[in-house]
């Protein structure tokens, strides 16, 4: 940090270095939390991409690699983003409802966790 005084010995002007001012946005930023989409036997491909849509805003081809990715691996993220956020996702998720192709009883389930 360096400091300059003006012409007439009033006030201060603070020059913060680049670098300085970098570290100290990184510092505020808010932690990151992954939204978690868990495999179900129970919900068709269609339901999921349908819900990644309307829910996440995903692209058509996005939609189909989350599915493709929670069907083989048990689960998937589909969003990171702040804490509120991430939990207000999980709770669309749990309410979107349930897969009237299969007749389930109700929706995926969702869970979040820290990035870090």
């Amino acid at each position: 940090m360096i400091e300059f005084q003006d012409s007439e010995g009033e006030g201060v002007t603070t020059l913060v270095p680049e670098k300085e001012q970098r570290l100290e946005r990184q510092s505020r930023r808010q932690p990151r939390y992954n939204v978690l989409l868990w495999d179900s036997d129970d919900h068709t491909f269609d339901y999921v991409e349908k819900m990644l849509r309307e829910l996440f805003g995903h692209k058509k081809e996005q939609c189909q690699k989350i599915a493709e990715g929670v069907d083989r691996d048990g689960r998937a993220i589909v969003l990171t983003t702040t804490k509120e956020h991430a939990e207000l996702k999980r709770d669309q998720i749990h309410a979107f409802g349930k897969d009237h192709l299969e007749a389930t009883k109700g929706s995926m389930w969702s869970t979040i966790e820290a990035t870090e």
